[in-house]
């Protein structure tokens, strides 16, 4: 049966609740035993081929080649088939731990990776209306002790910018000071008020991570999930940002994505690994800028599009279940004739995710985390069983 209901008045379809190159992450705490971890896909991940609607009878004959990768993917009901790449979060949606949710778009609607991840993270109605980012306004609903942050990152993501204070860590180039070193520089900072607390707070960090570079650590997705849980274990850090790079194929996308998506399972599948019991109380968003062309260009790959796919994955969700309203394929369907069509607004997924996920109230977070939204059709998504 299909229904149509609205995510952020009734909350339940959210609330039922890289790569190939070196991501970054970034951190915050919470007082809560909640954890929440957004993980950007930067480049447009084409959600076509990441959760196929091979139901679609226009499918097959669009997407040409592109179609062969799913005959071994995992069937999501009778319309959806998951890319087979992402196996381990096949084994999440059988446990009802992961959903996911399609034809989702911010409401940017141009082809500029800068300005779409701009919007996304921000939270605005356009690139650089707002200065600071949905995450780190996310802080200021959370108690007084949450609103401090950490960026694994040689910068804080946009997302996490903002008035709520945010430290950062990243991996040196440089060679590891000994524990000597470490030592007489923690005595020197002993009794300076200022600097006491920072020393202290970046040693804690840095016990947290150990060295991900050690055996190739950090160079890959399961090393990368590995370390974030690690981070976000006991009495670390609450809330946590990933980026993931590699995302624009536009060109021999087949393996390329491939990859991709084998790296992003593996760094999923190391934070449940990691964080144990306590991935019963965790959501992770998985979202990218914008999607790609329905129809592949002439070098194998796609070019920038409109809408793609979101993932919501973790033991807080009430998952095995895809969420679309779906637009269709057709010519007369397409987005100016090239591209998927948004139909479910991504601000509206992720604040109502949010608010189911630590019990806060629906149009407070959205009013908070995405005060330019505009009540839209968009926020009206189909639900296909």
């Amino acid at each position: 049966m299909i229904s149509r209901r609205s995510f952020i008045a009734a909350g339940s379809a959210a609330g039922t609740l890289a790569t190939l190159g070196f991501p970054r992450m970034a951190f915050a705490r919470a007082n809560t035993p909640r954890r929440f971890i957004f993980v950007i896909q930067r480049g447009a991940a084409d959600g076509l081929n990441i959760v196929a609607p091979t139901g679609d009878p226009a499918y097959a004959g669009l997407r040409g080649d592109f179609a062969q990768d799913l005959a071994a993917g995992t069937r999501l009901g009778s319309f959806f088939t998951l890319h087979p790449a992402l196996a381990e979060a096949a084994k999440m949606y059988a446990d009802k731990q992961a959903l996911f949710v399609h034809a989702v778009a911010s409401p940017y609607r141009d082809r500029s990776h800068f300005d779409g991840q701009n919007v996304l993270e921000t939270g605005g109605s356009a690139a650089y209306r707002l200065h600071d980012g949905w995450m780190n306004r996310l802080l200021g609903l959370l108690p007084a002790d949450a609103a401090k942050a950490l960026a694994l990152s040689t910068t804080v993501p946009m997302a996490l910018r903002g008035s709520h204070e945010v430290s950062s860590y990243a991996q040196s180039q440089l060679p590891s000071p000994t524990d000597d070193l470490l030592t007489r520089v923690s005595a020197l900072y002993a009794s300076d008020q200022q600097l006491h607390g920072l020393w202290s707070a970046a040693m804690d960090t840095r016990m947290k991570a150990g060295d991900p570079m050690q055996g190739g650590g950090g160079q890959n997705g399961a090393a990368i999930g590995a370390l974030a849980a690690k981070m976000l274990a006991g009495d670390g850090a609450r809330i946590a940002m990933i980026e993931t790079n590699g995302w624009d194929t536009h060109s021999a996308q087949r393996g390329r994505l491939n990859a991709q998506l084998r790296s992003l399972d593996q760094l999923v599948a190391a934070l449940k690994t990691g964080l144990g019991a306590e991935w019963a109380n965790t959501l992770i968003v998985v979202a990218t800028e914008f999607g790609r062309t329905a129809r592949p260009n002439g070098t194998g790959g796609t070019d920038h599009g409109q809408a793609s796919a979101a993932m919501l994955l973790g033991g807080a969700v009430s998952g095995g279940k895809v969420i679309a309203d779906w637009p269709g394929l057709s010519d007369g369907a397409l987005y100016e004739g090239r591209d998927l069509k948004p139909t479910t607004d991504l601000d509206a997924l992720i604040a109502g995710a949010i608010a189911q996920h630590y019990s806060l109230e629906p149009a407070r977070v959205m009013n908070s985390l995405f005060p330019e939204s505009r009540e839209s059709a968009l926020r009206q998504p189909l639900i296909i069983a």
